[in-house]
């Protein structure tokens, strides 16, 4: 599943993501969302989150629902 709609994205839900480094090579981060960032309900490139380690980018496969 796609990361564009922010209706399928919880707090607590595998994901991965990629990072602003990693978007030209397109290399996926795995990890669980702690925040969802984008406000607006959709966003072409994948909502932007922040994963319970940290780190910040838009989400392009969501893994599993929320736990």
């Amino acid at each position: 599943m796609n990361g564009i709609n922010r209706s399928k994205i919880h707090p607590g839900q595998s994901v991965r993501i990629v990072l602003k480094k990693d978007q030209r090579t397109g290399a996926l981060t795995e990890g669980v969302v702690q925040t969802i960032l984008t406000k607006s309900p959709t966003h072409p490139h994948g909502i932007k989150v922040r994963l319970q380690d940290g780190q910040v980018g838009r989400v392009q496969e969501i893994l599993s629902s929320e736990e």
